[in-house]
């Protein structure tokens, strides 16, 4: 899954183009580091933090596709 769907997915934002410029303004942090691509793939326990929240890549399931249960820490 890649960065911007899954900031859909978990609700932090509605569009898109939305995700777009959060994900440029340096304030989405993958595993510590700032991300700014939006196509950034993301992998099993990657951890996303944006606005004090920690959110955290679900297992897949056998087909390869996320899982919808969404972890915060």
């Amino acid at each position: 899954m890649k960065l911007d769907q899954f900031l859909k997915l978990i609700g932090v934002v509605q569009t898109g183009g939305e995700a777009k410029m959060i994900i440029k303004s340096g304030k989405i942090y993958v595993n510590g580091k700032v991300e700014n691509r939006r196509g950034r793939k993301l992998f099993d326990g990657d951890q996303i933090l944006f606005a004090n929240e920690t959110y955290i890549v679900p297992n897949s399931d056998p087909l390869g596709r996320k899982l919808a249960d969404i972890r915060y820490s």
